[in-house]
């Protein structure tokens, strides 16, 4: 049998997943496959690096937790997004990973665009946690 929690447990968990990250964290996007985990070192090309507005998430709700406001910035190189960090605003420390897919893909995060040319402008459409346990 599995451990449940109840929805505010939850909630307090995913807010706690924000306060972690701390104010203004950077989203970097990536080319290529995903680290095997936050703790590894980043992989493929960064093709994009945003920092976060200071509260980037709403409070969570129903045991899940979406982007606030709008993410977008420019792209630094040319290439195919595939995968995302968030880290800290010193860039040293990866509290969150997945991955991108265009709108509709499926992806952890999805992008208006996931082909990203130098200067283009990016724009994060979609982004959710949502805690487990149940």
């Amino acid at each position: 049998m599995a451990v449940q929690l109840s929805t505010t447990a939850r909630n307090a968990r995913l807010d706690q997943i924000e306060t972690t990250a701390g104010t203004a964290p950077l989203l970097r996007i990536f080319t290529g496959a995903q680290p095997a985990n936050c703790a590894a070192a980043d992989s493929g090309t960064k093709l994009v690096e945003m920092t976060l507005p200071s509260d980037w998430m709403n409070a969570a709700s129903s045991g899940s937790k979406t982007l606030l406001g709008s993410w977008s910035s420019t792209g630094i190189t040319g290439g195919t997004a595939a995968h995302f960090r968030i880290k800290d605003s010193a860039g040293t420390n990866c509290h969150i990973q997945g991955s991108i897919t265009a709108t509709g893909g499926g992806g952890d995060m999805t992008l208006d665009n996931t082909n990203i040319a130098t200067s283009q402008v990016v724009t994060v459409n979609t982004f959710t946690l949502t805690d487990g346990n149940a």
